[in-house]
Order: C-alpha cells, then structure tokens, then sequence
C-alpha cells in the first residue's frame, strides 16, 4: 500500500484504540475488546476516508463514520463466525469459539449499537441520507447472509445468484463506506452514484479473491483456516464453475465429498478435482470482469485524475493481497 493509504489506515487505529466500552459486566466488553484488537485491513474505514479525500475534504471529518462502518463490519463478522463454525479469525480464536456462543450474539448485538452510536457523532445535517444509506446497507447485509445459509440446503445454485449473494453479503457495504465519506464532502449525487458502483464492483472482485485464496492461500499468511469453505460446503464462485464443468464421474465424486468427514482428505481431493476442470483461472477471469467494470466506474467520476491515485492503487492491492 502506499504511504497515504498506510496514514489513513493508522488514523482509523487511532481511533479504534480510543474506542472506549464500558469494564463490566466482563463476558459482554472483553470479547469486543479482544476482537477488536485483532487487526485486520481495516479495508471499510479506509474506504469512507478516501471517499471524502476524493471530493477534498479532510479525513477528519469523516472519523466517526469510519469507526462506525468497522464496528459494523465487526459485528457482522463475530455473527458469521458463529454460523459458519469457524474456529479462526484473523489467525486467532473467534470470540465464540473463546467464549461461547450466546456471549458471541450478545457482544456482537451491543456492536451494532455502537456502531450508531459513532455514525451519529457526525453533524445533524448529514445524518439523514448518511443512516438512509447505512440502513439499506445493514438489512442488504443480512440478506446476503441469508442467501448464503439458504444455499448450503439447495443443489442448483446458479453463478448468478452466487454473485448476487456475496453483492448482498460484502460489497455492499464497500460501496456504502464510500458513498458515506462522498456525503460528508458534499459530493454530487451523480458521483455519489458511481462511487458506490466502484466500491459494489470492487467489493464482489474482492469476495471472489477471498474464495480462492480460501482453498490456495498461504496459512501462514491467509489467517484462517484453509479449505473452509470446502469442509463447510459452501457453495462458492469456485465450486459453481467446478459442477458446471463436471463430468458425471466428477459430478459423483463431489457428491461423495460433501459427506466426508476426513477434513484433510476432502480437501486435498476437492483441490485436486478443481485444478483438473481449470477452477481457479477461470474465478480469476470473473474476479478481473468486476475489476474492469470497478475501475469503469471511477473512470467516470468527475474529479481531477490524481485525486483518484489512492483508490487505484488500494484496488491494486486488494487484488494482489495473499490475505
């Protein structure tokens, strides 16, 4: 990342470690503060400080939307780790795998509210359309999480509503962080518009990324457990193109792994039937379409051109990272 995308990361933990919560009861606030001390990209509140950067406004204006947006994101993530089962985050225990799972829903249900709490610290006349945004953004959220529980019980899946789902689930809200900064700068609703559309794009490229990585990233630097999505059986972009290119004794054999219960095997034996039918090339053309059509749209913003360096090059890295 560049030097101006690193300050910007470094003012949003700024403001995460001045982030009070209250010392009791203690199984309510510790596992917030453990959880938000793990790190991460901290990729969202970024996002809503260079949305304001691009219209001219300074960081600082936008900070409690920043925090707001992680702390949502936050939430979301301690709620989905309780649904997928999943033992990592962030190559560290998840808070219910820590605590247990009714602290983990209880924890992530008082983030939400923090969450509002820190968007309503910004000036009154933005908070309208700011919560409007924010409020969509939230229940879209929670629809694509749906999707995604639903298509663990269905069998025909399709590509498309697969992307639809994880626009839903996680771009959404990349879109939503930036539109956010966008109307604490006073931007036009036309550029408003196509910023949102640049984070929507990004975020499902981003998504698709994740997938692969999921099952060909590096565990010493992915952070979390790999092959989850395969011992979950997920119905993700890279096991939609594998059935759709399938043969029947493929076909077959993907129906005899999902009951495997040998973690180790299933997914050394889903990877290997994936590089067979070319799975991961063929994700990685899908993830550059959306790329393609991200970076349209930023084309298309009515600002200078240096004033759009950052978000190309965050872009870059996010299509580049390893984790």
């Amino acid at each position: 990342m560049t030097e101006k995308i690193i300050a910007l990361s470094k003012l949003v933990e700024q403001g995460i470690h001045q982030f009070e919560l209250p010392i009791k009861p203690n199984n309510l606030y510790d596992p917030l503060r453990y959880f938000m001390t793990l790190g991460g990209k901290r990729i969202r509140p970024v996002l809503s400080l260079m949305g304001a950067k691009l219209f001219n406004a300074p960081a600082e204006n936008v900070l409690h939307v920043s925090i707001g947006v992680e702390l949502f994101h936050n939430f979301t993530l301690i709620h989905d780790d309780i649904m997928d089962a999943a033992p990592l985050r962030r190559a560290k225990e998840t808070v219910h795998s820590k605590w247990n799972e009714n602290i983990a829903i209880l924890s992530g249900d008082v983030l939400m509210v923090k969450a509002y709490e820190e968007i309503c610290k910004q000036k009154p006349e933005d908070l309208p359309e700011l919560l409007t945004l924010f409020n969509r953004t939230a229940i879209e959220v929670c629809e694509g999480q749906q999707m995604d529980m639903d298509f663990e019980e269905r069998d025909d899946v399709s590509i498309t509503e697969y992307i639809e789902m994880i626009r839903l689930k996680t771009s959404v809200l990349l879109g939503c962080s930036l539109e956010m900064g966008a109307i604490v700068a006073k931007a036009n609703k036309a550029d408003r518009e196509k910023l949102y559309s640049f984070g929507q794009e990004l975020g499902i490229a981003f998504q698709i990324k994740d997938d692969i990585l999921d099952l060909y990233g590096d565990p010493k630097k992915f952070g979390k457990q790999i092959g989850g999505d395969v011992m979950a059986n997920k119905k993700t972009l890279l096991y939609l193109l594998a059935r759709e290119a399938a043969n029947k004794d493929q076909m077959d054999q993907f129906d005899a792994l999902e009951k495997d219960i040998d973690s180790t095997r299933k997914v050394a034996t889903v990877r290997a039937l994936f590089d067979e039918l070319g799975v991961q090339e063929k994700a990685k053309s899908t993830m550059e379409l959306h790329r393609k059509n991200a970076m349209k749209s930023l084309n298309e913003i009515n600002v200078p051109e240096e004033q759009k360096t950052d978000l190309r090059e965050l872009a870059d890295y996010l299509m580049n990272r390893e984790n």
